[in-house]
């Protein structure tokens, strides 16, 4: 549909801990708007609802955009919660909501997600690696977390961007 405009720190709403969809068939509207926006965006593999000014707990993933990841491909998922974490590693994490830093972040290296798809349809899924890492992520954001939360420490582990001119 529409390639939104991208909310950025310190706007309150990425702060908000969003809100249940309960109507699906406005969330499939959101929807579209999160994968024009993903794909617009060269090296995004995953966006928030909140992040286009929309506080309603979905997310759009699409990992495999990482050359040499395995994933599911695109996702959209409604109420997506964590069920299970396994392993963990640290890795490199950046956002769109926060363009001029990337930061080392301790994820799970294995998780499992329920959530409900456009249709209302609850759903299961295992993600291992760097899709892990990337629901791990947008699923933060639904809670009003952002990656810098999750630094250990603020002078090792943050860094800012490199600018290409």
């Amino acid at each position: 549909m529409a390639v939104r405009k991208i909310i950025l720190v310190p706007h309150p709403i990425l702060r908000e801990k969003c809100t249940p969809v309960r109507n699906f068939s406005s969330a499939a509207i959101v929807a579209e708007d999160l994968r024009d926006t993903l794909y617009a965006h060269p090296g995004c593999v995953g966006i928030a609802s909140q992040q286009i000014g929309t506080p309603e707990r979905i997310i759009a993933i699409d990992a495999s955009r990482r050359k040499g990841v395995v994933a599911h491909g695109f996702m959209v998922l409604c109420n997506p919660e964590v069920l299970y974490r396994e392993g963990r590693e640290i890795g490199r994490e950046g956002c769109l909501s926060l363009p001029d830093y990337t930061a080392n972040v301790a994820r799970a290296t294995t998780v499992v997600v329920r959530a409900r798809d456009l249709e209302g349809r609850e759903m299961e899924l295992t993600a291992r690696g760097f899709e892990a890492v990337v629901l791990q992520h947008e699923i933060d954001h639904l809670e009003g977390i952002l990656f810098i939360d999750r630094v250990a420490n603020v002078k090792t582990d943050l860094f800012r961007r490199k600018k290409y001119l």
